[in-house]
C-alpha cells in the first residue's frame, strides 16, 4: 500500500486474517472481558461466600442487575453490537447458578419501561419490589446479589452535600445534571432513600448477600464495610460491553479476581480534603492540598488515617499468597529489591507486590509513603512460586522545593532516612530492614520557576496546617489584542472548507511547481523546504481541524490536496473507538481506564490499546484521542472514570503502556488532558489554583513518565486555566516544561473548541486548533506584530511531522 493511501481513499481494508475486519471482533470482545475480570477488585469475602458453586440459586436484586452501565458519557463513549448486563452474565453460564427469574422478570420491565420514557443507563430509578415477589424470591433461595450502578459524563460534576451553588451549564448537559439531582438526593456518591431502603430488605430476607458495584469511581462503601450480614463485595466498575458476563464468570468462580484499588475509598465524602473547596466557585478550584492527594492525605495528616475503608493498592483474591523479600539493594543510583512470591491457596491467582518510600520530612515536608515501584505476578497455580524484581531510582525519592527551602526550583533529596516498604496496599506493608541513607541535602536536577501560582493564597503541609504562598501578579485570561471571539461564537462550530480552484485531472493534480508531501516523504525535500513554498494564508490554514471523512465525527488534520497533504482523521475516546451511530459502524467498548488501572497490569493495558488502535486504523482514522491521564484528585470530578488513579506513578506506567501499545500499530495517540483538568464544571472558563511543587509532583508526573517512556505522537491541552493562564495558551506548560524539560518533540492539539485566542496558542507552541482554526486570525495578528511566520511554521512543521508518521 503506497503512502496515506488508507486515508486518502478510504478502501476501510480489513486488517483481520482472512479479509476479515478486526473491529469488533470475537477476539476483541474477549479481551475486552478478559480485561474486565483483570481489573474488577474484591473488596469483601467473609465466610468465602463467594465463589459460587455450581448449582447455586441466586436472586438478583437492584435494577443495576438489568440497567448496566458500560462507561462514562461524552468522549467515552462508545457505539456498540450490544451490552452484556450481569442478569444476561449470569444466564449466559448455561445453568452454572440457577437465576430466579420471575424477580428478574420485574427488573426488566421497569428499566424497559423508563428507557422507553427516556432514561439513559445509570440515570434511572430503583423501583420497589412488590412484597410477594420478595417472599417468592425469599423461597427460591438464601443468596441475593445487589447491583448498584452509577452513570457520569463529560461536562458535568457530581454533586455533593456542600455544592449549594448553580452550576455553569450548556444546554445539553442541563438534562443530565437535573435528572442526576432528581434521582440521587445526597448525590450519586451515596445510595439514594429507595437503594438503601432495597439494600436493607434484603438483608433482612437473605442470609448470603453478595453486592457487585458498577461504578466509574470512587462511591460510599460505609454501607457494607463494617456490615456482617453482607458478606461479599465486588468492585466491578464499569466493564465495557462484556462487563456483565466478566463479574458473572468472577463471582462464579471461572477466574479469579486480582484487582487492586487504584483510588483510597474513605468513610465519607466528606473525608476527602478536595471536597470542601471543590464546589467553592464555578470559577475556580483551589488546590489547598497540595501535593496530599490520595493516600498521601490519608496516610500522611495526623487523624485522616481512621477515615478509611479500603486503602490504596488493596484487593481480594479467591487465593492466598506469601511473599518474602529476598534481597534489597541500591547499585549506580537503582535500587532492586526481590520479592518471592508464593500461592498458598487452592486456586490459581494473581497477586500484586508494590513498594512505597518514606522520605524523611526535612524541611519541605513529604508524604508518609510514595509509590515508586509494583509488578503483579503471572497466574501461579496453587503451591507455585515466582520471584519478581522490582527497581526504582535513588532520584525518583527527590521532592520539589519551589519555595527555596533547600534549592529552589530543584528536585532536592533530603539528607536523612529514606524508609522502603513493601507489600500488596499501602497499608498491609513490611518495612525493610535496607534504608537508603543520604547523609547531606543533593541536589538531583536544577530547574526554572514555571507556573507558579497568582492566587492560592496557602497550602497544606504534611501536619495538617498551612503555609502562605508568594503570589505572582494576576494575569488576564481573556486578554486579547484585538476583539476577543465570544464564548458562544467559538462553541461547536464545524472547519471550513477549503476551496479548491479548478484544475485539469490528468496534467496539475498538484499546483503547479510545487514540492509535493511525498517528497518529503521520500526524503527528497526537507519539512522545512516544503512550508517555504507556502504562503501565509496556507500555512495559517494547516493549523486548524479539517472538515470530518468517512466515518469520523472529531475531525482531521493537513487537508491541502494541492500539495499532496492527506486530510488525516481523529476519533475519540477513551473507552473505544467512537463512531457515531448514524455511521452504522459498531467497535469494541473496553473497560474505562479507572477498572485499567485496577488491572495494575502493564501487559493487559497494552493489549486493549494495540488491539483498540487497530479498530481505529481498519476504520480509516489515524490519531486516537486517548489515554486521558488527569488524576483524581476528587470523588466529585464527572470525568473520573476516564482517569486511571489518584496516584501519578501508577498512572503514567499504565497509561505508558497504553500508549507502546496504540502506537505499535502505527496509531498516533493523544495524551490528554494536559493539564489540571480535575473538574468539569465549567471547565472552559475554571482556573486551577495551584502550586508549582503539587503541579510538578502530581498533576504533571504522570504525563511527564508517559512521555519519557512511549513518546506519544500527540497530547491535548486542557480547556481549562492553570493559575491565570489558559492551558492551550501557557507557554512555559507546553514548550518549556513539556518540550524543554522533558525533551519531547511531538504535536500539541487543544481540546475540541477552546475559549482561547488562536494566535496566542500559536505563540504557546499549542500547534493545532480543535474543532476549527481561525486562520483569517493568525493573519490579522501577524499583521499587528504579534506573531510571525517563523511561529506558524514552527507549529506547521509539527503537524506535517506528525502526519508523516501516518502508514
Amino acid at each position: 500500500m503506497n503512502k496515506w493511501q488508507r486515508s486518502r481513499f478510504q478502501p476501510n481494508l480489513p486488517l483481520g486474517e482472512n479479509g476479515e475486519r478486526v473491529t469488533a471482533s470475537k477476539a476483541h470482545r474477549e479481551l475486552s472481558k478478559n480485561a474486565a475480570k483483570e481489573g474488577m477488585v474484591l473488596l469483601k469475602n467473609k465466610q468465602n461466600v463467594l465463589p459460587l458453586k455450581k448449582g447455586t440459586k441466586v436472586a438478583l436484586f437492584g435494577k443495576g442487575s438489568i440497567d448496566y452501565v458500560k462507561g462514562g458519557g461524552g468522549s467515552g463513549d462508545v457505539t456498540v453490537e450490544y451490552i452484556i448486563n450481569l442478569y444476561e452474565g449470569m444466564k449466559a453460564l448455561k445453568g452454572h447458578v440457577n437465576v430466579f427469574e420471575e424477580l428478574s422478570d420485574f427488573y426488566l420491565e421497569n428499566v424497559k419501561s423508563q428507557y422507553e420514557q427516556g432514561a439513559i443507563p445509570g440515570m434511572t430509578v430503583e423501583p420497589v419490589v412488590p412484597e410477594d415477589l420478595l417472599k417468592k424470591a425469599s423461597a427460591f433461595t438464601d443468596t441475593a446479589i445487589i447491583t448498584i450502578c452509577r452513570f457520569s459524563g463529560e461536562g458535568w460534576d457530581r454533586k455533593s452535600s456542600l455544592d449549594t451553588k448553580d452550576k455553569i451549564v450548556l444546554p445539553y448537559e442541563d438534562p443530565l445534571i437535573k435528572r442526576s439531582e432528581e434521582i440521587f438526593e445526597r448525590g450519586d456518591f451515596y445510595l439514594t432513600k429507595t437503594e438503601t431502603a432495597m439494600v436493607n430488605t434484603v438483608k433482612e430476607h437473605f442470609s448470603k448477600v453478595i453486592v457487585v458495584m458498577n461504578v466509574g469511581g470512587m462511591v460510599d462503601t460505609s454501607w457494607f464495610v463494617d456490615d456482617d450480614s453482607i458478606q461479599s463485595v465486588l468492585m466491578a466498575w464499569q466493564g465495557g460491553m462484556e462487563g456483565g458476563l466478566a463479574a458473572a464468570e468472577l463471582l462464579c468462580g471461572m477466574g479469579n479476581p486480582s484487582g487492586k484499588l487504584s483510588d483510597t475509598f474513605a468513610k465519607r465524602l466528606e473525608d476527602y480534603p478536595s471536597t470542601y473547596n471543590f464546589h467553592d466557585s464555578v470559577d475556580y478550584v483551589e488546590y489547598t492540598d497540595d501535593i496530599y492527594v490520595g493516600y498521601r492525605y490519608f496516610e500522611t495528616i495526623p487523624g485522616a488515617a481512621e477515615k478509611v475503608n479500603y486503602p490504596f493498592g488493596f484487593g481480594l483474591s479467591y487465593s492466598s499468597f506469601q511473599w518474602n523479600v529476598v534481597s534489597a539493594e541500591e547499585q549506580n543510583g537503582v535500587i532492586q529489591v526481590k520479592v518471592s512470591v508464593t500461592n498458598t491457596g487452592s486456586l490459581e491467582g494473581k497477586e500484586v507486590i508494590q513498594i512505597y518510600v518514606g522520605a524523611p520530612q526535612g524541611l519541605l515536608g513529604k508524604p508518609a509513603k510514595s509509590l515508586v515501584a509494583f509488578q503483579k505476578t503471572r497466574q501461579l497455580k496453587a503451591g507455585e512460586t515466582q520471584m519478581l524484581s522490582l527497581e526504582f531510582t535513588v532520584d525518583s525519592m527527590a521532592s520539589y522545593d519551589d519555595l527555596g527551602k533547600i534549592q529552589k526550583s530543584a528536585y532536592v533529596l533530603e539528607a536523612g532516612d529514606y524508609l522502603i516498604y513493601v507489600g500488596t496496599s499501602v497499608r498491609n506493608v513490611e518495612k525493610l530492614s535496607f534504608v537508603y541513607n543520604v547523609p547531606q541535602n543533593i541536589v538531583v536536577k536544577q530547574l526554572s520557576e514555571k507556573l507558579v501560582p497568582t492566587s492560592l493564597k496557602e497550602r497544606m503541609l504534611a501536619d495538617g496546617s498551612f503555609e502562605p504562598l508568594p503570589q505572582r501578579e494576576a494575569h488576564n485570561p481573556n486578554e486579547c489584542a484585538f476583539e476577543k471571539i465570544t464564548d458562544w461564537q467559538a462553541e461547536g462550530y464545524t472547519p471550513e472548507g477549503r476551496i479548491r480552484k479548478s484544475y485539469q485531472l490528468w496534467r496539475e493534480p498538484f499546483k503547479k511547481g510545487c514540492h509535493t508531501f511525498y517528497e518529503v516523504a521520500e526524503g527528497k525535500v526537507t519539512v522545512e523546504e516544503f512550508l517555504a513554498q507556502m504562503t501565509d494564508e496556507e500555512v495559517a490554514h494547516l493549523l486548524g481541524g479539517q472538515p470530518n471523512t468517512g466515518v469520523a465525527n472529531t475531525f482531521g488534520l493537513g487537508n491541502m490536496p494541492e500539495y499532496g497533504v492527506p486530510n488525516i482523521m481523529t476519533a475519540d475516546g477513551p473507552a473505544g473507538l467512537r463512531i457515531a451511530p448514524e455511521c452504522g459502524v459498531k467497535t469494541t467498548a473496553w473497560p474505562c481506564a479507572t477498572l485499567l488501572a485496577c488491572t495494575w497490569n502493564r501487559d493487559i493495558v497494552y493489549a486493549v490499546g494495540e488491539a483498540g488502535a487497530k479498530e481505529v486504523k481498519e476504520n480509516n482514522i489515524a490519531i486516537w484521542l486517548t489515554p486521558a491521564v488527569n488524576i483524581h484528585r476528587s470523588p466529585l470530578c464527572g470525568r473520573n472514570f476516564e482517569y486511571y488513579s489518584e496516584d501519578p506513578f501508577l498512572t503514567g506506567k499504565l497509561a505508558a503502556a497504553m500508549v507502546e501499545g496504540i502506537q505499535s500499530q502505527h496509531i498516533g495517540a493523544t495524551v490528554k488532558h494536559f493539564a489540571l483538568n480535575n473538574k468539569e464544571t465549567n471547565r472552559k472558563n475554571s482556573d486551577s489554583r495551584v502550586s508549582e511543587r503539587a503541579a510538578r509532583e502530581i498533576y504533571l508526573k504522570g504525563f511527564e513518565i508517559i512521555v519519557k517512556e512511549a513518546n506519544p505522537w500527540c497530547i491535548m491541552s486542557s480547556y481549562n486555566i492553570i493559575n491565570g493562564h489558559r492551558a492551550s495558551e501557557n507557554r512555559e506548560l507546553l514548550e518549556d516544561i513539556l518540550r524543554g524539560e522533558w525533551g519531547w518533540n511531538g504535536m500539541v492539539t487543544t481540546d475540541w473548541w477552546t475559549y482561547a485566542e488562536h494566535y496566542k496558542e500559536v505563540k504557546a507552541g499549542n500547534d493545532l486548533k480543535m474543532g476549527r482554526g481561525y486562520p483569517e486570525r493568525l493573519l490579522e495578528a501577524k499583521a499587528l506584530g504579534l506573531i510571525t511566520r517563523e511561529d506558524m511554521d514552527v507549529c506547521a512543521k509539527r503537524i506535517l511531522e506528525l502526519i508523516l508518521k501516518v502508514d
